[in-house]
């Protein structure tokens, strides 16, 4: 354990926040498994300032697991910290600073398996997995899950990601998606709005039937009581428009949140609102031929997660936890990516969510431990015969 918190205290030390370059703690990574003779592969964004990476302790066999963890944490700016957060500090039984929790517990817990690992004769590989960039969309999940099925000529069966879940296993999440629309109009005096074309008007018209579509779903049974609202959600939280109060705005914009169950088609609820927007364009260019409507992707677009109880990531994760209860979670992950590429995926990680993103961010010790003792129980459930 002792290891795992010394590593915790190195990747603590990194202030890799999302969308920053992150090669410096890849370059620790690297240096760290190298020391174990195990051979990395990057994966370069199109910059090269930042890199996935992964690698395969073990034998090239299919049935292998993936452990993934992403590199990079949220900013500390406009938070009271009481402590440095990118110095690791032990106080009344938990471990501070910013990443302790999400994710860089789960990493420590890793690197500090991998001696273990290493010497244990693996019937089946374990593969390493690093992303960057989740915090702002999981940028490069996909990217690293199609790398890591596409590198190695065999197949891993299943991937952990070890998201902050306190050590229980989780099954599922819903996806995300959001978008910005930005409405263009005519300005007039407000007098004339039976003639210009407002665009706070015509934007409040889209908005109205984004909770109409919402609406809708759940009046069509569109439910699934493992999550919490059991239903798709369509929110609209930023609305900007006009200049005056006698003015007729010409411009408005706002912002939509998609949070998709696994069940919903979140493409034709697009298809859907374009289309209606498009007809609402034309309307619109009937007054003034200049306005328009344009949707357009504010965040990438993260898949939803749902693994069945019957697969083998759902086995193999009681089989190490011993817990048998399985439950969703409220946030996206990249584990709807490396499901989507074709590999079961559950989550599972040390620390509680609710630690996550806010000021003296912290992971309780035991939790680490149960971490790497999961982790260490792996190895176990691998020895070759």
């Amino acid at each position: 354990m002792s290891n795992a918190r010394t590593i915790l205290a190195d990747l603590v030390a990194f202030p890799v926040i999302g969308g920053d370059p992150n090669l410096v703690i890849v370059d620790y990574i690297e240096d760290y498994l190298s020391g174990f003779g195990v051979s990395c592969t990057r994966v370069y964004d199109a910059t090269g300032a930042k890199a996935c990476l992964h690698a395969r302790i073990g034998p090239a066999v299919d049935g292998g697991v993936i452990l993934s963890g992403h590199t990079d944490v949220v900013p500390v700016e406009g938070q009271t910290w009481t402590t440095d957060p990118f110095v690791l500090v032990e106080r009344g039984g938990r471990l501070y600073g910013r990443g302790a929790c999400d994710m860089k517990g789960f990493l420590a817990c890793v690197l500090a398996a991998v001696p273990t690992f290493v010497k244990t004769e693996l019937d089946k590989p374990i593969y390493l997995a690093f992303s960057y960039d989740e915090e702002v969309g999981c940028v490069s999940g996909q990217l690293l899950a199609e790398a890591i099925r596409d590198h190695y000529t065999e197949r891993p069966s299943c991937c952990i990601v070890g998201e902050p879940s306190n050590m229980e296993p989780v099954v599922g999440h819903k996806g995300i998606m959001v978008y910005k629309v930005t409405v263009r109009g005519s300005a007039g005096h407000s007098s004339r709005i039976r003639t210009e074309v407002s665009a706070v008007h015509e934007a409040s018209r889209l908005i109205l039937w984004l909770e109409g579509k919402m609406d809708s779903l759940l009046a069509a049974g569109h439910l699934d009581a493992r999550f919490e609202p059991p239903h798709t959600s369509l929110h609209v939280g930023v609305v900007r428009g006009g200049t005056a109060h006698n003015i007729v705005a010409d411009q408005c914009w706002f912002t939509v949140d998609v949070r998709c169950l696994p069940s919903d088609d979140l493409a034709a609820i697009e298809v859907d609102f374009r289309a209606f927007a498009k007809t609402q364009e034309a309307v619109m260019k009937q007054r003034f031929p200049g306005a328009s409507i344009t949707i357009e992707e504010y965040h990438p677009n993260v898949p939803p997660l749902i693994t069945e109880e019957t697969s083998e990531a759902v086995a193999l994760i009681r089989r190490l936890t011993g817990v048998r209860a399985l439950r969703t979670v409220a946030y996206a992950s990249e584990g709807g990516q490396f499901s989507a590429v074709g590999f079961e995926t559950v989550i599972c990680g040390p620390g509680d969510i609710a630690q996550a993103h806010r000021a003296d961010e912290f992971v309780e010790i035991s939790q680490l431990e149960r971490g790497l003792e999961v982790l260490l129980n792996l190895a176990k459930t691998r020895v070759a015969s």
